[in-house]
């Protein structure tokens, strides 16, 4: 089978988009079948093309056994609407013309986050008359309208509008979470045809290991509590809270004992810079994005991870994937998520969960973490056994089964 893939995000990128596709794809590859995947210049999230790559209409690699077209697209970093609809909009011509020239395809699928890579898919499907499948990895644009990037108009409208479209037309809806799929159903779309396929963790790269001695020293974290945020600093993730809960804590008898730690890139990043400065925080370390190959170090330095998304309805819907990378490192998680994630903590006894954009409960939830090994260390277990549950393996297989099915049947909706 020739699996045609979709995805504005791939390696060397290495948010939680372009990690799904590149191992769901190896594994694909490992299991005889031939993946191309369609992408753009890496540049995620600060707008600049990463180093030996140049943002052409054109270039051709390969990836792990996986054939890997990167196209022009408009770049611009991780902030402004209007720039990054721009860049979706650029993506989804050159991708759908690149598409064109792939030959004997077999099932066409387009990821989110943003839809417009979807719609490139269902042309591309259409094109080539094969079978188009919609991995939703989140509720777009309901989720910009959540984070106040857009409000309620007549263009929103319109987006929804395409979006039940893309819906309807899919062969296959891959949702990352039991929400997504609940939220469909609600809306009309036929339930036998919506996966659930959770984001997950690479076991063999995210494993338990001991804190790294150079960057303990580099970064003055000896004898230090150390809470980290490792991911995007955008809009959604609310993380002032995480500055304020870092006032609170230096204010404490043992305030000195604790730093946080925000390892990644994004919109508010700068911001965050900002106001940590004014609030002339010392227990605070900001790091820029890092390689893939290098993400375990800074991993190893967490005493707590913490997972953040702002208070609002539609993220109680979401899984954040970092969630399983805790897991995968064994490290326990401080979770201002409620939701379907949030179960998924409490049920394997993985971390502490507190309310979004509530400093004074993180700052609780850290203490009680802190003061007792007993409960980390149960936590720092249950997370390793918790982790063999979500294999990106099982799961790549998983999402495999459902495109085999599909593509030997041959089914699809043409308008």
């Amino acid at each position: 089978m020739h699996i045609l893939f979709l995805t504005d995000n791939f390696p060397p990128e290495v948010n939680a988009p372009a990690s799904r596709t590149h191992e769901h794809c190896r594994q694909w590859v490992s299991a005889g079948h031939t993946v191309t995947v369609v992408t753009c210049a890496p540049n995620f999230p600060r707008g600049k093309v990463f180093d030996g790559y140049r943002n052409v209409a054109w270039q051709r690699e390969i990836v792990d056994g996986i054939g890997v077209i990167r196209v022009w697209s408009y770049i611009t970093a991780n902030e402004g609407f209007i720039r990054r609809v721009l860049d979706y909009v650029s993506f989804m011509v050159t991708s759908t013309l690149a598409g064109l020239f792939v030959r004997k395809v077999d099932i066409v699928v387009g990821t989110s986050p943003q839809f417009f890579t979807a719609c490139a898919a269902r042309v591309l499907a259409g094109a080539k008359r094969v079978p188009f499948v919609f991995e939703l990895r989140d509720l777009w644009p309901e989720s910009i309208k959540a984070v106040g990037a857009m409000n309620d108009s007549l263009s929103l409208r319109l987006l929804e509008r395409l979006e039940l479209y893309l819906y309807r037309c899919a062969s296959v809806i891959v949702s990352v979470t039991h929400s997504f799929r609940r939220e469909l159903v609600a809306r009309g779309i036929d339930g036998q045809k919506i996966e659930v396929i959770t984001n997950g963790v690479d076991i063999s790269r995210f494993s338990p290991r001991p804190k790294d001695p150079e960057l303990t020293g580099q970064l003055g974290l000896r004898g230090k509590f150390v809470a980290g945020y490792i991911g995007t600093h955008g809009l959604a993730h609310g993380l002032h809270a995480l500055l304020e809960a870092a006032d609170k804590l230096r204010q404490l008898p043992d305030g000195e004992r604790f730093v946080l730690l925000f390892l990644g890139d994004g919109a508010e990043k700068a911001k965050l810079r900002e106001r940590a400065a004014e609030l002339g925080l010392k227990n605070v370390r900001f790091i820029d994005t890092v390689s893939k190959e290098q993400v375990g170090r800074y991993w190893s330095l967490l005493d707590a991870s913490i997972i953040h998304l702002r208070r609002t309805d539609l993220f109680r819907t979401v899984i954040p994937s970092k969630l399983f990378e805790c897991m995968g490192m064994g490290v326990p998680v401080v979770h201002g998520v409620g939701g379907e994630s949030a179960e998924i903590v409490q049920r394997e006894g993985v971390g502490i969960v507190f309310e979004s954009e509530d400093a004074d409960e993180l700052v609780a939830a850290l203490r009680r973490l802190e003061s007792s090994e007993t409960l980390a260390a149960t936590m720092r277990r249950n997370c390793v056994e918790a982790a063999a549950k979500y294999d990106r393996t099982s799961l790549a297989t998983h999402m495999l089964e459902a495109l085999e099915r599909v593509a030997v049947a041959g089914k699809q909706t043409i308008p």
